[in-house]
């Protein structure tokens, strides 16, 4: 196992089927200071999909 493996979204002709599940990883970074990537693991479903993640998002400074 990899740590990201098939199917996935992008420039790939991987079609997702109802119960895949995968993650959703958007970063934010700037140079020479750091960055932050949050990951969120959702299933595939009929309808869409379904965030599995349960952390809560809540910003504190």
């Amino acid at each position: 196992m990899g740590i990201h493996e098939r199917p996935g979204i992008g420039p790939q002709q991987d079609i997702l089927d109802i119960g895949n599940v995968i993650t959703v990883e958007p970063g934010l970074y700037y140079h020479d200071v750091g960055g932050v990537r949050i990951e969120d693991m959702v299933v595939v479903t009929d309808k869409g999909c379904n965030n599995l993640t349960m952390l809560n998002k809540n910003l504190q400074l």
